[in-house]
């Protein structure tokens, strides 16, 4: 009979997951689960912008189902719809997720993130602590009016496209074309990268 197993430092469940099991899990998801690519656009004008889309990010990965896989440079962007200086500049990313979960899912999700940063829904192109939309997912082109697929302005929106740009340079928008061909087609006015902030990818 072996000896009771000793709690200390040498027990494994208190130990970081080498990257070789994260590696099988994940492929695990995909053979099992089927993930779907999504991408989600986050926009925040209201507070401590850059730690709001962190937590944002940080929230989206903690989610059963949602795995973050990648996660663009941040621009800052001029409020869209609005007078000039009537808002703070909005700071805006998008992340690559994949997931297990259906698009109403996903948005209920979205939701969820929004109002865990006290978003308020009470004026359209208001501020916003965090604004998360649901760009795409997969190629599933849907009319839905709880959820239109894609995103029906981002083929027009430049602080959309250059993020996702710059995290997935072989983008397409289904639809409408490739990601780097619709951002040729509008103007980067108002929208500036910011290569001194920097969001993290969940560890």
């Amino acid at each position: 009979m072996s000896a009771p197993f000793a709690k200390g430092p040498s027990d494994p469940t208190v130990q970081p997951v080498p990257a070789s099991v994260i590696e099988q899990v994940d492929a695990a998801d995909t053979t099992l689960s089927n993930p779907k690519r999504a991408v989600i656009a986050l926009g925040a004008n209201l507070g401590n912008r850059l730690e709001t889309l962190q937590g944002a990010i940080d929230a989206l990965e903690d989610t059963p189902g949602v795995r973050v896989k990648g996660v663009s440079p941040v621009y800052e962007t001029e409020p869209w719809g609005v007078a000039p200086d009537s808002q703070p500049s909005y700071f805006n990313a998008v992340v690559i997720v994949k997931t297990t979960l259906p698009p109403s899912s996903l948005l209920e999700r979205a939701h969820a993130v929004e109002e865990a940063f006290h978003r308020v829904r009470d004026e359209r192109w208001g501020p916003r602590t965090l604004d998360v939309d649901i760009v795409a997912y997969a190629d599933v082109v849907s009319d839905d009016p709880q959820l239109t697929l894609p995103h029906p302005r981002a083929h027009e929106r430049a602080f959309v496209l250059a993020p996702w740009l710059d995290v997935d340079p072989g983008a397409a928008l289904p639809g409408r074309g490739s990601v780097a061909d619709l951002l040729a087609a509008v103007t980067r006015d108002g929208v500036a990268p910011r290569a001194d902030l920097e969001l993290r990818l969940p560890e």
